[in-house]
């Protein structure tokens, strides 16, 4: 299917590995450009290289997403290179561990900000350019602001705060046509996950354990796939689907367990 997002400018935060890698490589596949916003150079450059080798068009801002104005900088350079904005993707996020038991109340708002801050500042500098174009905003929360996860409250009220954003934008938004959703995954295989089934004593057997855990072919979901549920929203294929939470994780928030065998 062809999506008609060619020449449709694409920022992508957290776009050189994992999630977003994958969101920027649909992007690609498709004929639209991302900009990946991201703190590592290395992986940013050389994904953006590989594309431009295989004739395609992308382009890597490094940044920490820490601040307002690292924010409004990567709108600035985006525009400044290709004059326009079709769509936002949220992304770039940690799940890093500040629970109640294992944090504090500066840990917790520390999380906060690097997880949740960034989703407002990115929307806020975009908007005049998203209005231009009529585009779209993805949020890419998690199933942890579902389901819980333990010992991770900062994470897990990030992820929430996404989603409520995601309704209360539709809202405000709907009268530039400008659309908004957000994509929920569960269990996606990604550098940060490898590196932390690695901590585990037996790792394959950690890993079978969560697998045998989602409905849909006890396995896990991939970036690709998250990506190209991203690149269909971004779409005029989805005109008509605004505040919507779409779950990619074979079924394992809402499907009954009584189903796995």
């Amino acid at each position: 299917m062809d999506l008609n997002i060619a020449g449709q400018v694409v920022i992508v935060t957290g776009g050189s590995k994992g999630i977003g890698e994958g969101i920027a490589r649909s992007v690609v596949r498709e004929g639209g450009i991302p900009v990946i916003a991201g703190r590592d150079q290395k992986t940013g450059e050389n994904l953006v290289n590989e594309f431009q080798n295989n004739g395609k068009e992308a382009f890597f801002i490094k940044v920490l997403l820490s601040t307002p104005e690292t924010c409004k900088m990567v709108v600035d350079k985006t525009l400044d290179k290709y004059g326009k904005i079709n769509a936002l993707v949220n992304n770039a996020g940690v799940n890093d561990g500040v629970g109640l038991e294992n944090g504090s109340p500066d840990l917790f708002k520390r999380s906060l900000l690097s997880n949740l801050g960034h989703y407002y500042y990115l929307a806020y500098y975009c908007l005049d350019a998203l209005k231009k174009t009529k585009g779209t905003i993805i949020n890419i929360s998690s199933k942890t602001a579902i389901t819980g996860q333990g010992n991770t409250s900062g994470y897990a009220a990030s992820k929430g705060a996404q989603l409520a954003l995601t309704r209360e934008w539709s809202v405000e938004l709907k009268k530039y046509g400008i659309r908004v959703n957000a994509i929920v995954p569960a269990e996606v295989m990604t550098p940060q996950y490898e590196n932390w089934i690695k901590t585990f004593n037996e790792p394959e057997e950690k890993l079978k354990e969560i697998t045998n855990k989602i409905p849909l072919g006890k396995r896990m979901t991939t970036i690709e796939e998250i990506g190209d549920m991203a690149a269909f929203l971004i779409s005029g294929k989805t005109a008509e689907t605004t505040g919507e939470f779409l779950f990619v994780d074979g079924g394992y928030v809402h499907l009954d367990r009584a189903l796995l065998t």
